[in-house]
This record gives C-alpha cells, sequence and structure tokens, in this order.
C-alpha cells in the first residue's frame, strides 16, 4: 500500500497540482494585498473616504464607532465591506485566470493544427499512398472511386 502511495504521489499530475496549489496562495495573497492596499483605497477616497474594510451593520443595537470595537464587544456584525474587498479579489483573480487560459489555448491550438497530418488511402491500382480525398492518383493517373 505505501509503494502503491509512493507512485501515486510521484506522478506528474499530483505533483504540478501540488505546485499550482501552492502559487495559487501565493497569488492570491499578492491579490488580497493588491485589492485592500492599493485599489479600494482610492475606490473609497472617491465614494467619500469610505473604508471599505470597516462597512459592517451591527445586529446587536448598541452603538460602535468601528467594526473593531463592535468585535471586541462580541457584537454581532454582518461585514459586507470585507465582503466587498473579497468580491474584488474574486474579479480579479477570474479575470486574470481566463487572460492566462484564453493565451494557453491560443498557443495549444495552432501546435494542433500543424500537428494533425493528412488522412492517407493507398492506390488501388498502384498502391501508392495517396491523400484521402484524391480523385485521381498522381502517380499512375487512375481516376478513383
Amino acid at each position: 500500500m505505501l509503494k502503491e502511495f509512493k507512485e501515486f504521489a510521484m506522478r506528474g499530475n499530483v505533483i504540478d497540482l501540488a505546485i499550482g496549489v501552492i502559487i495559487g496562495g501565493a497569488f492570491g495573497k499578492i491579490i488580497s494585498s493588491l485589492v485592500e492596499d492599493i485599489l479600494m483605497p482610492p475606490i473609497g477616497l472617491l465614494l467619500g473616504k469610505v473604508d471599505f474594510s470597516n462597512l459592517y451593520i451591527n445586529l446587536s443595537g448598541g452603538p460602535y464607532e468601528s467594526l473593531n470595537q463592535a468585535l471586541e464587544a462580541g457584537a454581532v456584525t454582518i461585514r459586507y465591506g470585507l465582503f466587498i474587498n473579497s468580491l474584488v479579489d474574486f474579479l480579479i483573480v477570474a479575470f486574470i485566470i481566463f487572460l492566462v487560459i484564453r493565451n494557453i489555448n491560443k498557443l495549444v491550438k495552432p501546435a494542433e493544427e500543424k500537428s494533425q497530418e493528412p488522412i492517407l488511402k493507398e492506390c488501388p491500382f498502384c498502391f501508392r499512398t495517396i491523400p484521402e480525398k484524391a480523385t485521381r492518383c498522381p502517380e499512375c493517373t487512375s481516376t478513383l472511386k
């Protein structure tokens, strides 16, 4: 059983997946920092000096000046500002993945088109290999059906 697990774990696809998950986690941190530290502050400034990470709805009823005070007091809150940040994170990651996959597909498609070899058949008269769509053999000039 240990040998089977080792064979499974050492397959190329499993290792590629593990590397992808690690790089994806690091990429997610970079995107989160981009959204929280670079994109959202100017957007908040344009919308009237709003800090999205501090937007919340207090369900407990008590007055709190900030989200941190509400959390420290144990108030039940809906933190929709953090949700907006996460939504922007997701949209950026999804768009970047879309661009990467689109470019990969553009690279793979021409390679597949070039690698397609023509389908061949054999001439029944001279036994030479000719394209399947040929109606006349270029070697013996016989008319083919």
